[in-house]
């Protein structure tokens, strides 16, 4: 297990000294090189009187280095938290590992050159820093544990900002904006504290770290696109958590005023430090803060909130299955009258990521839409058993319309069967709601080789039309197989949307009335698993103008379900 903060801080600590080593021998006047002499260390620890030997229970011992011909010198405390310079030879530390322990602690001094020499002593200290609240929030009580998931429903979960205060002003991510990251969300961080009141942690992120620290990637052996994401390290294993005062000076109303280390390790994301303030803690929720150096010398405060309360259901983030859906485990009988799947839409929040994922940003796809495609809960968000898909006129990043697009793609498709939708639409001149389906071959022959089956679409230029079609090689964009129906009330009412799909033909209905046939046969590329898309688009080409005073409408979906 590589303890990632030590690591980076003799890291740092070395390029010190080569940065020393290369400008004296740019200087030809510093003289004759000389190892460091006389090296001695001596140390105070706060409180210690007679009948305090060792100490007050602060863990507070004062050092005082010294040697002739040093010109810096590097502290190593023999507990876990790396290398400190300290150009004078005084420091200050503090021992959190509660009770009476013994630790070997290392001054190494340097001279001109490069050239250092070292002495250690052995000393003994007691701590008894115990916020046994805190530990208990943490863990849930003496011999028990306790599961932390990130709180990605809310916002600023992961945020960034200055050190003076505690607002993540410079950044904070959107509900689930890290979703497609891929790996961030599924980490589970478990604390554990025993019989003595000792607390220990581990991370559970299935081998693999979002990494924020890109320098350290070469010396991890690991590959350095230049971008903050995910890559195949597993730090999983057990490590002690160690607590202490706060030193930020953040004030109590801001402030537990308690920090824990956690020794090789770190939560979730790897930022280059193992340092954590406690800002708030219950029995559910958690909100900490990092400070981190960049290499530009800049210091940052990182937040991050977690929650006991796993936001995707059990078994974690992406790819796990709500209970609501999947397979009944009944086989087709081949007259599209079992229900093999269906998603109700029963639990509230955000849709269910072992079913959806989502497309975001700009554009429309080569649409010419004018929607920022986003995973908020302002724009989708499951309540009361229905999902609801929403159209925001408002600027975002550069758009002037929010929307969001749903697909089930690589978590369920299917091939043939009878597929039933009942929603109510958005309404609005250039609302472009849409219910559709494409092969899930898309990655390796594009559309339009891979098909589309557009179950329904709607504009709200033209209200109360629905259209189903068809696109595939010779038959897409503006020449695509399809027809259309009027239905009244669209969007003040809820209809179903259903196709019959089969081998040998795809047939379209609103509420039971078939209005168009397509015949199906092996030189289409309609006899393969498809996906689910669900989305309401802006303008675009076939949305057409957008209404001025549009505000905002939704597309509320109350479920979707699939018979064979």
């Amino acid at each position: 297990m590589k303890n990632l903060k030590q690591k980076l801080k003799y890291r740092i600590s070395i390029l010190v000294f080569i940065g020393l080593l290369s400008c004296q021998k740019e200087d030809q006047s510093f003289g004759e090189i000389v190892a460091p002499s006389n090296i001695t260390l001596d140390y105070e620890i706060v409180g210690q009187d007679a009948e305090n030997s060792f100490g007050d229970g602060s863990g507070f011992v004062n050092f005082i280095a010294s040697a002739d011909d040093a010109i810096t010198f590097q502290y190593n405390f023999g507990d876990n938290t790396g290398n400190v310079v300290s150009p004078t030879g005084l420091d200050t530390h503090r021992f959190t590992q509660n009770g009476l322990n013994t630790y070997t602690v290392t001054v190494i001094a340097s001279g001109r050159g490069g050239i250092s020499s070292s002495s250690s002593i052995t000393i003994e200290v007691f701590s008894d820093f115990n916020p046994i609240e805190i530990k208990n929030f943490l863990t849930g009580g003496v011999s028990s544990s306790k599961t932390w998931y990130w709180n990605a429903p809310v916002n600023a979960h992961l945020g960034v900002g200055p050190v003076e205060t505690v607002d993540p002003s410079y950044y904070g991510a959107g509900p689930f904006e890290k979703e497609s990251v891929g790996c961030l969300y599924e980490d589970e961080l478990i604390f554990t504290q025993d019989e003595n009141e000792n607390v220990t942690y581990e991370l559970l992120n299935l081998g693999n770290t979002y990494f924020h620290r890109l320098e350290v990637l070469d010396e991890l052996g690991l590959p350095n696109p230049g971008e903050d994401t995910c890559y195949e390290f597993d730090n999983s294993g057990i490590n002690n958590v160690l607590f202490s005062p706060s030193s930020s000076g953040i004030t109590d109303d801001l402030s537990t005023q308690t920090s824990f280390v956690l020794e090789n390790n770190f939560m979730s994301y790897f930022l280059g430090n193992n340092d954590y303030e406690i800002l708030s803690i219950s029995d559910t929720e958690i909100h900490i803060r990092i400070i981190q150096t960049e290499p530009s010398g800049a210091t940052l405060a990182w937040y991050q909130k977690f929650t006991t309360e796993n936001p995707f259901g059990e078994g974690g983030g992406e790819g796990d299955d709500c209970e609501e859906n999947g397979e009944t485990g009944e086989t087709g009988s081949g007259n599209n009258d079992i229900l093999v799947w269906s998603e109700e839409f029963d639990t509230d929040g955000a849709p269910c990521s072992g079913t959806w994922g989502y497309n975001t940003g700009a554009g429309g796809w080569g649409n010419g839409e004018s929607q920022y495609y986003t995973n908020r809960p302002e724009n989708v968000i499951v309540e009361n058993g229905i999902l609801k898909i929403t159209a925001i006129a408002e600027s975002y990043n550069g758009s002037e319309y929010t929307s969001a697009r749903l697909l089930s793609k690589d978590k369920f498709d299917f091939q043939y069967g009878r597929v039933e939708v009942r929603a109510k639409l958005p309404e609005g001149g250039g609302t472009w709601p849409a219910i559709w389906m494409l092969g899930a071959n898309i990655d390796e022959v594009s559309w339009p080789s891979c098909g589309e089956i557009d179950i329904m679409e709607h504009k709200g230029n033209n209200q109360d039309r629905i259209y189903g079609t068809l696109h595939y090689p010779g038959n897409s964009g503006g020449n695509a197989n399809g027809d259309s129906i009027s239905v009244p009330n669209v969007s003040t009412e809820f209809h179903n949307y259903e196709i019959e799909w089969t081998e040998s033909s795809i047939n379209f209905f609103v509420d039971g009335e078939q209005y168009h046939s397509f015949s199906n046969n092996s030189n289409v590329p309609f006899n393969q698993e498809f996906f689910f898309i669900l989305n309401v688009a802006m303008g675009g080409d076939f949305g057409g103008s957008i209404d001025p005073l549009f505000e905002q409408s939704s597309m509320e979906i109350d479920y979707i379900r699939v018979y064979q």
